[in-house]
């Protein structure tokens, strides 16, 4: 065998098995999982309900639940299926089926058919996930194809760019553009809402911003873009956006906020917030936004976040915090923008354990020289 096709071969199941009885965190993975179960098939209703039972009632009321919602969401012809196949699997005994002018007789057990039903049912609702996820894994790839790099070269600052997705594609956006010799603009943006549906308008939103912006300032670009997401977006999207922009030489930074998060303005050991933003795109058409210009020394530092950083959640359901944020961003003050950035992301990680994000994470640390 050649080697090209060892390498593409795929690996043997026996193999894989052992290696997955050795995985370190094979139970850790696994009650992950089982929560995660929880969170996608329970309701909040019924959350509240289970709280109030006592542990046995717990498990079975909370068992029944997860089956019937999994079954509800199956296509009809699965959910016939699996219900034939667990009956059968109840019923014990076996039968046979006989074929006209052949002598020719087969006998099976109930019990094996029904696991046969249920085993085929599965391996539909397999093949619809790894086809979905081989799809978001190419939306994934065009979304990292689209982002900037991690640090950008930008005369007299330190720039670190950070986005990290919950889910295969992010509703996050992240953005670095050189508009001329002059301006540049950084900005990022959370569409609401999760998936493909957040990664979809965040595209046309990158899309639009980057065509728009060498023909308009900050105020203009931001209230033009409101207008488009309003024109063309259901009523029920909105996305909110920080945009910044810098001047060569100049010792300020313009910004615009649109219903994001205020940034931090770090200098020393003080730090203040932005301020509170104007309306987020889309829920208004003419929206009315202002700017907002700081002045700005050598070490200061500013940083912006979505809102999967402060609501990142450990396993006690804690958030992580603005006051955990600050705290951390002016400790960090004297560190370059990359190693503030690094020091961030690594202080939530630790934060959240084993616990997966609940929302995009996404960071700019922009540090004057």
């Amino acid at each position: 065998m050649s080697e090209a096709n060892k390498n593409t071969s795929e690996p043997g199941l026996g193999q894989t098995i052992k290696e997955d009885i050795h995985e370190d965190s094979l139970f850790k993975n696994f009650y992950r999982d089982i929560k995660e179960l929880k969170e996608f098939y329970i309701s909040t209703e019924k959350k509240k309900k289970l709280e109030k039972m006592n542990p046995f009632k717990r498990v079975f009321f909370l068992t029944l639940w997860i089956l019937k919602s999994m079954i509800l969401k199956l296509t009809p012809t699965r959910r016939l299926l699996l219900l034939i196949g667990v009956i059968l699997i109840i019923i014990s005994g076996s039968f046979s089926v006989s074929f006209a002018d052949a002598d020719l007789r087969i006998s099976m057990g109930r019990a094996l058919l029904g696991g046969a039903i249920v085993v085929v049912v599965l391996m539909l609702e397999l093949k619809d996930k790894l086809l979905a996820r081989d799809e978001l894994e190419a939306g994934r790839k065009v979304q990292q194809a689209l982002m900037p790099e991690q640090n950008p070269y930008l005369e007299g600052w330190s720039v670190w760019l950070y986005s990290r997705s919950a889910n295969e594609v992010c509703g996050d956006l992240v953005d670095y553009l050189h508009i001329n010799d002059e301006r540049t603009g950084i900005l990022m943006a959370d569409v609401a809402g999760k998936g493909l549906n957040a990664a979809l308008l965040t595209a046309k939103l990158q899309a639009t911003i980057r065509a728009l912006a060498p023909d308009y300032d900050a105020i203009s670009l931001v209230t033009k873009v409101n207008n488009i997401f309003y024109r063309e977006n259901l009523r029920n999207i909105f996305a909110s956006l920080i945009y910044f922009e810098i001047r060569k030489g100049s010792n300020s930074i313009k910004l615009v906020n649109a219903g994001h998060y205020p940034s931090y303005h770090c200098r020393g050991n003080q730090i203040k917030e932005s301020g509170k933003g104007d309306i987020a795109l889309g829920l208004m058409k003419d929206a009315v936004y202002k700017e907002v210009v700081s002045e700005i020394e050598p070490g200061d530092v500013i940083l912006a976040y979505s809102d999967g950083v402060t609501e990142a959640r450990n396993h006690k359901g804690e958030f992580y915090g603005n006051a955990r944020l600050s705290n951390l961003l002016c400790s960090l003050a004297g560190k370059s923008a990359n190693e503030i950035g690094n020091e961030v992301v690594k202080a939530i990680d630790k934060f959240i354990g084993d616990v997966r994000l609940h929302d995009d994470l996404s960071i700019i640390v922009l540090k004057k020289q």
